[in-house]
């Protein structure tokens, strides 16, 4: 069973920056699109970034384009989430995500909360 282990979540202040790691157990992680999700209070889980498994394709939600940063390492089985200038409205739990592109077979972290005040 593979497992995600996030880790870099906090309480920052407007305007701060923060960094997220997910890391992947097993040798899956190379084969495998990952992302970064997200989910507010009341809201639904969106998605954040998302990055192809060589890591030459990144994409974003409008609202994070210019501030936050997907990468990956696949030597660690790692992917990141830079996140720079951060507001209230980025407040969420984010969760990291590995999806193979071919099956749809998908693994998700437990999650790490991120709270930015103003």
């Amino acid at each position: 069973q593979v497992q995600l282990v996030e880790s870099g979540g906090g309480l920052v202040q407007t305007g701060g920056s923060l960094r997220l790691s997910c890391a992947a157990s097993g040798n899956i992680f190379a084969s495998y699109g990952a992302g970064w999700y997200r989910q507010a209070p009341g809201k639904q889980r969106e998605l954040v970034a998302a990055i192809t498994t060589s890591g030459e394709e990144t994409r974003y939600t409008d609202s994070v384009k210019g501030r936050f940063t997907i990468s990956r390492d696949n030597a660690k089985n790692t992917v990141y989430l830079h996140m720079n200038n951060l507001k209230a409205a980025d407040t969420a739990v984010y969760y990291c995500s590995i999806e193979n592109p071919r099956s749809g077979v998908a693994y998700w972290g437990q999650g790490t909360q991120v709270t930015v005040s103003s």
